[in-house]
Parts: structure tokens; sequence; C-alpha cells
């Protein structure tokens, strides 16, 4: 018994050292990267920014309120209201009354066949105008700042892009989602490494859809919003639609942190662990063999040794014990080490985001369970998550069957 049992550790150990290296190897290849720095040029109107909202009357002002701030790069801003029975709309009217580029677009109701952020995001593109030359989505828990986007068009013109996002820094509500909050990115940062790169590989792309730009030419190309209408992270799916064409999809981070845009993205820890851990997997059409791997490295590098730490601590007569402990202390001070350098993507974390390794077994076992989890609910509203396969043309053409679709839809004064 002791002889098979000490096999099995010996395995995964074995395990843990090949995965240990393959997120050491993610770190290391993407540290040192490119950051956006701010710029204050002006162009001639050339971006229409779309907002999707749904009940956002607590949070849609400041939003508004630095999108209005932006100059005359951004030719009109459309906040795209996919059925609020909030103050939302009349938030929306009293900034168009301020500013002119502002309209209210009516996307209520939603259909059945599609999720709620890509309807909004598809009815917002049919109504921007044919000669603007970028799409720049943006969620309304976003602060963008004044250089926002004339720092992310000249991100996108020094290094050739035509899609990119922002990693925007966050903000936490208080020392209970810290840890929480920190945990969940850490899965992120393992599986994908750090921003600060353009790559065509569909499959390691990172995206953001709080603030994300996109050519009109190339969304037009990838079949527009419509192509993501299943999709939990229509953001990442969109990207992986233009890297499977040959087309560099960016991520950064502003070099100066809060000087672009930040994000409150939750309302406390209870809200981050429920609804962010429900798009963190990035299971769509595209998920296969390779997501899976980095799956498993997640829960052999993060989630484990915490766990293997304790047991090892208390257990004495535990085969391999040295080894276990050792190991695991190593992929314990890599997990810290990326926690120190995570800290830069947060502005005022309290202490506590120190003690996010407590809340690894728990946040990797919740990644794993709603992988496999194909029905949510979010605001009210039942959402699907597309984990249908594309067919290999589909894979590198980035091209997708689904049709797009027709709707009343409106403009309201």
């Amino acid at each position: 018994m002791m002889q098979t049992l000490r096999w099995c550790i010996g395995i995964v150990l074995l395990l843990q050292a090949i995965a240990g290296v393959r997120v050491v190897n993610r770190l290391l290849a993407s540290s040192g990267g490119a950051r956006i720095e701010t710029a204050r040029h002006e162009g001639k109107p050339s971006v229409s920014v779309i907002v999707p909202v749904l009940d956002e009357a607590e949070r849609l002002a400041p939003c508004l309120e630095g999108l209005i701030g932006q100059g005359r790069d951004v030719a009109e801003i459309l906040v795209v209201d996919g059925g609020s029975t909030d103050a939302t709309r009349d938030i929306v009217r009293r900034f168009a009354e301020r500013d002119l580029r502002v309209r209210l677009i009516d996307a209520a109701p939603v259909p059945l066949d599609w999720n709620g952020k890509p309807w909004g995001l598809h009815v917002g593109s049919r109504h921007i105008a044919a000669d603007t030359r970028w799409v720049l989505t943006i969620d309304a828990d976003a602060r963008p700042q004044s250089a926002l986007v004339p720092s992310i068009l000249a991100h996108a013109g020094k290094h050739r892009l035509r899609v990119m996002s922002v990693a925007a820094p966050q903000r936490v509500s208080g020392p209970l989602e810290a840890p929480i909050h920190t945990s969940l990115l850490a899965t992120l940062v393992y599986r994908y490494g750090i921003p600060g790169s353009a790559t065509t590989d569909p499959l390691s792309v990172q995206a953001n859809g709080q603030c994300f730009l996109i050519e009109q030419s190339l969304l037009t190309e990838v079949g527009g919003f419509a192509s993501v209408a299943r999709s939990l992270v229509e953001d990442v799916t969109m990207a992986r639609q233009c890297a499977a064409i040959g087309e560099p999809v960016g991520f950064y981070e502003p070099a100066d942190a809060g000087a672009l845009v930040t994000v409150e993205m939750y309302a406390g820890w209870y809200d981050a662990l429920v609804n962010w851990s429900r798009s963190l997997p990035m299971r769509d059409r595209y998920f296969g063999t390779r997501s899976w791997m980095r799956l498993a490295d997640l829960g052999l590098t993060m989630g484990l040794p915490p766990m293997a730490l304790l047991v090892g601590s208390l257990w004495r007569g535990m085969p391999l014990r040295r080894l276990v402990v050792r190991l695991n202390a190593a992929l314990l001070v890599i997990r810290l080490g990326t926690q120190f350098g995570m800290s830069r993507a947060y502005l005022g974390l309290p202490l506590t985001h120190w003690t996010a390794t407590v809340a690894d077994p728990v946040i990797v076992a919740l990644i794993w369970r709603r992988t496999w989890q194909r029905h949510h609910r979010w605001r009210g509203r039942k959402v699907v998550v597309e984990h249908t396969m594309a067919t290999a043309p589909d894979f590198f053409c980035g091209k997708n069957t689904k049709a797009h679709y027709a709707a009343d839809t409106r403009t309201i004064g």
C-alpha cells in the first residue's frame, strides 16, 4: 500500500515539476514587454466608442464623464442598452445633452440565441458612422482618462496593430475582495503570461473587452460581433478569430498606472468570486488540448502547493515527504514572486492581497468547475457558454458560420 502511494506521489511530483517549468518559461518569455505610453496628440475623428449597458445606473456616469473628456479622436459615443429597468437611460440622456457625440441605442429585447453583451456590441456596430476607422468597446465599470484614446491609437500605430486591448489597472472594493481578485487574476497570468506583446497564436492571445480597440475593416472581415453571439468571453473569442487569420493581437498595460483607464469590476468579494470565475476558464469554440494543458498547469502549480505543504508538514510518515515539501515550497515562492509582480496591476491594494495564496486551491477548483459549466445566470438572464470546437477550416481561417441577425433597433433621442 505504501509502495503504491509512493509511486502515486512520485508521479504527481514529476507532473508538478514539468508544469512548474512550463509556467516559469511562460512568465519569463512574456516579461519585459512593451507598455502603452501616455500620448496627447489628437487627430481627426476616427473612433466610434460602443458602451453596452444593462442596469448600470450606479456606475455609468463616471465612465461617460471620462468618454466625453476624450478629444477630437472620438467621433461618437454609442451607449447600447439591453433593457435597463433602472435610471441608466436617464443618465445617458443627460450626457447626450452635454455632448452631441453621445447617443442612446435601444437594443432590447436581447434575442434568445445571443448572449447579452455581444448583442449590445453588435447593435452598436450597426449604428456607427461608415467612415469611422476604429471601434473601441468600453465597459460601464471603466474610468477612462482624457489621454486614453490618443494613447492607444498611438500605440496601435507604433506597433502596426489593427486590434489590441488594454490590461486596465484594477481597483478592489476592500480587504476581503483583494485576495480573491488577485488569486483570480493570477490564474490568467499563469496560463497566458504577462501583458506586453502581440501574437498570432489563437490560444495564446489575451484580450480585455473593458477597453478593446479594433479596426472597423478587420471587424467586418471576421464577421462582426455576430460571430461571437454565443461566446461568454466575446472579447477573447474576437481576438482569437483575428489571430486565426494571421492578424497580430496586442495586449498591453499602461506605462503609468491610472493615467489612461482604471476599472472597478465588482462590488465585493462574493461578486468577484461568482461573476469573474464564470468567464475565466476562457472556454469558447477555440478551446482545445492546449487549453486543458494550461488548466492542468494551474492545478499542479497554483492550486496544489498550499495543500501539499500543509499535508507534508502534518504527516511525518508521508512517502517522499522531503521532496514534496521542497518542490511545493519552490512553487509557492514562484507564486509569491508572481504576486509581487502583479501588484502593479492594482491601485491602492490592501495588505490582505498577500494572503491570496490561501485562496488559490479554492479558486483553481472553482475555475475547473466553471470550465465544465455551460449554463449561467447574469442579472436574471440565462447565459450559455459556447463549448463547440471550430471545424479545422474555421479554426485556421477565423471564419464562422453564424449568420448576422437582424433585429428591430432604434435610436432614442
